[in-house]
């Protein structure tokens, strides 16, 4: 493994507790930053739901999947995407990681995903890919995708962030958290983008507000 994937993942896991939170928070599930890094540790939180408590180490263990040296150094696909999803969703849902077969809603847009078919994400996920872009731009385009195509039945964007960090980490170059304090402007520009408007505004937001690069660290 290079020096600066290396560096990378001791990185994330040096700032587990605050992806982790940030993340928590991006999904709403109530919980605090000291509460998160309780559970993390290992501690009994008493004034947080069991679901909630759950839901958090799911996180971890999501990441923990990403950040083993061979799915570090794995393509990622929709396997890998798919896993992720598994561990998010462990104990929630049976179908935990498989392509959803029903239509979901999203709160606060009249956008409807279509149903997914795993071969046209499949083709879909490898034309991002494979863009001529830097890898900055298409990790980024990666994760809006995951997003609005609501590929799984819940978690999808939990999903989308550890998995387009997947391939953020892979090369060394930092990672993608949304910070907690801008979670509403977050969720706002992404329902704009939902709902068809320019997606400029947005990627620029995830590079400004989201970015957190090793060597600004």
């Amino acid at each position: 493994m290079e020096d600066k994937i290396a560096n990378n993942i001791d990185f994330v896991r040096r700032h587990l507790v605050d992806t982790v939170y940030k993340l928590a928070v991006l999904e709403g599930i109530a919980t605090t930053y000291a509460n998160t890094e309780a559970i993390l540790g290992g501690g009994k939180i008493n004034n947080m739901m069991a679901s909630d408590v759950q839901k958090i180490l799911n996180l971890k263990n999501a990441w923990e999947y990403i950040l083993s040296e061979d799915i570090i150094l794995s393509k990622l696909d929709l396997d890998i995407i798919s896993n992720v999803n598994r561990h998010i969703e462990s104990g929630f849902y049976y179908n935990a990681g498989k392509v959803r077969s029903i239509p979901v809603s999203i709160s606060g847009t009249t956008y409807a995903p279509p149903l997914p078919i795993a071969s046209v994400i499949r083709e879909e996920l490898a034309e991002i890919l494979g863009k001529d872009a830097s890898c900055e731009d298409i990790t980024i385009l990666l994760m809006l995708y995951l997003m609005k195509r609501q590929i799984f039945i819940d978690g999808n964007k939990r999903t989308a962030v550890i998995s387009a960090n997947h391939l953020f980490i892979s090369r060394g170059l930092g990672l993608i958290a949304i910070p907690s304090e801008k979670t509403e402007e977050y969720k706002t520009l992404l329902i704009e983008y939902y709902e068809g408007k320019d997606p400029k505004t947005i990627i620029k937001f995830i590079k400004d507000k989201c970015i957190i690069r090793l060597d600004n660290k």
